[in-house]
């Protein structure tokens, strides 16, 4: 059976072809960054007219890299959920006019969900139960995942996630978008507690986060120097990684004490910075968790592939649900507690 995954949730066009017998066979990603990085942010109308533009051309050239005629799909997975709705829409319709043409089925797949799964793609088994940290640019999420379809939200942001919060910073630094990347190359070059940031909610009695204070101190931080230079940019990015590291990983062993799960896993776009995937390796050698898991660099971001596996598991685990009616079920707030 060979899926293909539809994801434009947001601002990357990205499609996929998995088989369940001999895994990813190909996927083909178009990000729109240079599109919107005169913006310093998403636009979403911007968006949705870029996937409107690519996706079909980008969908031949998937299929021409793949050796793959389009006869030989056998389910389309269309992103559902949540994200931008124009730019989910897109997804959604041209899924379901290219399965109403091949007779083919539709199902939609939770972006999230996606995001959860996709760092055991190049693993053979997903233990159970386990604690996901779901970190880019739209949600900064701590989920118990119990099983496939079970997920449960111990925390969330309660303002910007994280990936925004370095956006945000980056662009008051007149850092280029997306800034995120560029914060944590320039925080392997400063200099550790050269500025002393809050710590926005680490410990409180729950799970959830809160970056707008950090936000508020850096940017009066920012303001308060008079010329800016390039070693001040690199002591303030270091600083920021460093207190987001603090409370990201406080309030991670805090439910890995709680819950007693073992098993941990770090996800989304954000996931790619290797500050933060070096601070938890470290809790391996303390112990804190036996396994940490997390995605190849190229599926950190939005993308396909993520879609497609997610499919697959859901196939193998007799819980995906498929339609030959061809509706446009997008929910752009679509939680992942209502699978």
């Amino acid at each position: 059976m060979i899926i293909l995954g539809i994801e434009t949730s947001c601002d990357e066009t990205s499609l996929a072809l998995y088989s369940i017998k001999y895994g990813l066979i190909s996927y083909i990603t178009h990000s729109q960054f240079l599109k919107h990085s005169k913006y310093g942010g998403i636009v979403p109308e911007i968006a949705s007219r870029e996937h409107t533009k690519k996706i079909l051309s980008l969908f031949k050239k998937l299929l021409f890299q793949s050796n793959i005629h389009q006869s030989q799909i056998d389910i389309i997975a269309c992103t559902g959920g949540p994200g931008l709705s124009g730019s989910l829409l897109i997804g959604a319709l041209f899924g379901n006019s290219l399965a109403f043409l091949l007779k083919k089925p539709v199902t939609y797949i939770n972006h999230l969900e996606g995001h959860i799964l996709v760092p055991f793609l190049t693993s053979k088994l997903i233990i159970f139960p386990f604690l996901s940290l779901l970190i880019s640019g739209g949600h900064t999420q701590l989920i118990l995942v119990k099983n496939i379809g079970e997920y449960k939200i111990l925390g969330e942001t309660l303002d910007d996630a994280v990936g925004e919060i370095l956006d945000k910073l980056a662009r008051s630094m007149n850092i280029s978008y997306p800034g995120g990347a560029i914060i944590s190359k320039f925080a392997k070059l400063g200099i550790s507690n050269v500025y002393n940031f809050p710590r926005p909610m680490i410990y409180s009695k729950n799970f959830n986060f809160s970056f707008s204070g950090l936000k508020t101190s850096v940017l009066r931080t920012i303001k308060n120097i008079k010329n800016i230079k390039i070693q001040d940019k690199y002591n303030i990015s270091k600083s920021i990684l460093e207190a987001i590291i603090d409370v990201l990983k406080y309030k991670v062993i805090k439910a890995i004490k709680k819950t007693n799960v073992k098993i941990f896993s770090i996800t989304g776009g954000v996931s790619a910075n290797k500050q933060i995937k070096k601070s938890f390796k470290k809790e391996i050698k303390k112990k804190t968790f036996y396994k940490l898991y997390y995605p190849k660099k190229e599926f950190c971001t939005d993308n396909g592939v993520m879609i497609a596996f997610a499919c697959a598991i859901r196939i193998k685990n007799n819980i995906c649900y498929t339609s030959n009616k061809y509706l446009i079920n997008i929910d752009p707030k679509w939680s992942i507690n209502n699978l």
